[in-house]
């Protein structure tokens, strides 16, 4: 099956492997940046079919442009939304933009007669709020929004998916939606223009980390990512599903230990001491972004992905693997000095 499908937000690190693998299979794509001045980085970037692609203008705080982008449209994957590279003042900067523009891209979907919407979430959406312990969780578990100090980014990503399928439910008649819920997404880049996802990995192998302090996550690769948008976009029965994207739990400390082994000498910098607790609840008291993180160590925060295999038939690389060609590919641009 391929038709017409509007992937937001193409400038993006899944957006961009989700548009190549789209091409590839032979479908025609829509996507959008928010300055049209862009598209011929874009492109370049992408090289793919140029006939393939068009681009549109459209920003997830404004109205304009979301129509003409949709239009002949029966697929869309709505994988734009603000990722913040630091501390964020004001928790509207990524609360408001993320949920508002989901409500703007399901508002042109329903006027385009899309059928099909598949919104690109985050598992900060499902894990956090619960503190330290082991915890397990699969796709019925949601983040409390009400949470003490819970980060921007994870209130963003809540509140959106929330807002999402409460439309849907009220307005959204003959629009199948369903979500992804990705871990921390890392992989190949392809220049300096990467996620901030792909920060811990670079601070790890220029040493700028200290050591290692007591967090962990999910890791899960851009590519399967990519593939996993994919296979819901083309899947049946679709409403309502949710599905994690993620591999195994991994701490600080392992991935560090991943780089090590793996890449030898390259890998030098990386530390591979534990960083105690009291030291990062007192840089909390300095660093508004490591204050966010406070709340969260020693938290083991399991996801399980069973349900995107069972009905997708959709498995992930070994997170090895992830780890060291995102690091591979940080040195091949010359983004780490090694």
């Amino acid at each position: 099956m391929a038709g017409t499908v509007f992937v937001s937000g193409g400038s993006g690190y899944i957006a961009g492997y989700l548009i190549r693998q789209l091409v590839e299979q032979g479908w025609m794509v829509h996507t959008s940046v928010r300055d049209l001045a862009r598209e011929t980085a874009l492109r370049q970037l992408l090289a793919v079919d140029d006939a393939r692609l068009k681009v549109f203008a459209a920003d997830l705080t404004r109205d304009a442009g979301w129509a003409e982008a949709m239009q002949g449209c029966s697929h869309v994957a709505h994988v734009a939304s603000p990722l913040p590279g630091n501390w964020v003042k004001k928790p509207d900067d990524l609360i408001v933009p993320a949920r508002d523009g989901v409500l703007r891209a399901l508002r042109a979907a329903r006027v385009a007669g899309v059928c099909r919407f598949v919104m690109t979430s985050s598992v900060a959406a499902i894990i956090y709020g619960r503190g330290r312990g082991v915890h397990h969780f699969s796709e019925t578990d949601w983040t409390p929004a009400d949470y003490p100090g819970i980060a921007p980014y994870t209130l963003s990503k809540t509140l959106a998916e929330r807002a999402a399928r409460d439309w849907v439910a009220r307005e959204g008649a003959g629009i199948e939606f369903c979500s992804v819920n990705p871990a921390v997404v890392l992989g190949p880049v392809w220049g300096a223009d990467y996620s901030s996802s792909i920060a811990l990995v670079k601070k790890l192998l220029t040493g700028s980390m200290p050591g290692c302090p007591d967090l962990g996550f999910g890791v899960v690769d851009v590519r399967d990512v990519a593939d996993l948008h994919l296979r819901t976009l083309v899947a049946p029965q679709m409403a309502g599903e949710r599905f994690i994207a993620s591999g195994p739990f991994l701490k600080v400390i392992e991935i560090a230990h991943i780089l090590r082994q793996q890449l030898g000498e390259q890998a030098r910098r990386v530390p591979t001491r534990r960083l105690p607790d009291l030291l990062v609840r007192m840089a909390a008291w300095f660093d508004p972004l490591v204050r966010t993180a406070v709340t969260e160590l020693g938290a083991e925060r399991h996801t399980d992905p069973s349900h995107a295999r069972e009905v997708l038939g959709w498995v992930a690389r070994p997170p090895q693997q992830t780890i060291v060609d995102t690091a591979r590919s940080l040195i091949e641009h010359g983004l780490v000095r090694v």
